[in-house]
């Protein structure tokens, strides 16, 4: 893998997401205002009062405001804090790219809201097992927002997943994530 350089399009979402530094979304804490209207669907789209929000310049706004409280996902600001309902995870992992970092190899991971995390320390694995025996794989973006692999993303993902003293999981940046026990059930 050494030399490999990530797709232009991932270059072209991360640079377009860094646009702008990120709010400060774990040092504010307003009043809770109360739930809005708004959830987060099992496939990544976002609706308000019931209406999907097309707009995904907009949704990529309300995501740079969204937190995991210990009780509920938010959206804040320095004035106020909403509860909202996210059904699985916030993100969906879309695209992956394999890449070298000073940690060692690892996987580029591109969400549905063009954020770019590098797989490692950071931004870990992390697998849940699912009831017809599979596994579903997440990565953590920030704070405590995680990001679902796609179903095809999962593939492609299972297909690096090696044992290690006698443990199935997956390396990346320089760390073994193991797949719980209940995902390799």
């Amino acid at each position: 893998m050494a030399g490999f350089e990530l797709p232009k399009h991932f270059l072209d979402a991360a640079a377009e997401h860094a646009a702008g530094p990120m709010p400060p979304v774990e040092r504010w804490n307003p009043a809770y205002c109360g739930e809005i209207d708004m959830r987060i669907a099992r496939d990544g789209r976002w609706f308000y009062m019931g209406t999907p929000i097309n707009r995904p310049a907009l949704v990529k706004l309300f995501a740079r405001v969204l937190r995991k409280d210990p009780e509920r996902y938010v959206l804040v600001t320095p004035v106020e804090r909403v509860g909202i309902m996210v059904e699985d995870a916030p993100f969906l992992a879309v695209e992956m790219a394999p890449v070298v970092t000073d940690a060692g190899e690892s996987l580029a991971i591109r969400t549905n809201l063009d954020e770019i995390v590098i797989a490692g320390a950071e931004h870990p694995l992390r697998f849940m097992g699912e009831a017809d025996g599979g596994f579903k794989p997440y990565i953590r973006v920030r704070g405590d927002l995680w990001a679902r692999f796609t179903r095809a993303l999962a593939l492609d993902l299972a297909e690096r997943i090696e044992i290690r003293e006698g443990r199935a999981g997956l390396s990346a940046g320089g760390v073994f994530f193991p797949l719980s026990a209940e995902a390799a059930a």
